[in-house]
């Protein structure tokens, strides 16, 4: 899904190979694009966080590596 805005300065809708003008849409088609967006947005926090805890896990990891190699 991406939003662009077309010549006439309305913007366009492209979903699923189609592009629909935005004005054009009722409230509800609106209101779910919205929740749509909102969705998405919240997707890629939770994947940036889940790298972040994967990087801190390895760096954790190695860490707890070299500190039990003092041990040898």
């Amino acid at each position: 899904m991406s939003e662009n805005t077309n010549d006439s300065g309305n913007p366009v809708l492209r979903f699923e190979g189609k592009e629909y003008l935005i004005n054009d849409l009722s409230k509800e088609i609106k209101e779910s694009i919205k929740r749509l967006q909102v969705a998405e947005t919240q997707l890629k926090m939770y994947e940036d966080t889940l790298k972040l805890l994967s990087i801190s896990r390895n760096f954790l990891a190695n860490q707890l590596r070299e500190q039990l190699k003092n041990l040898d």
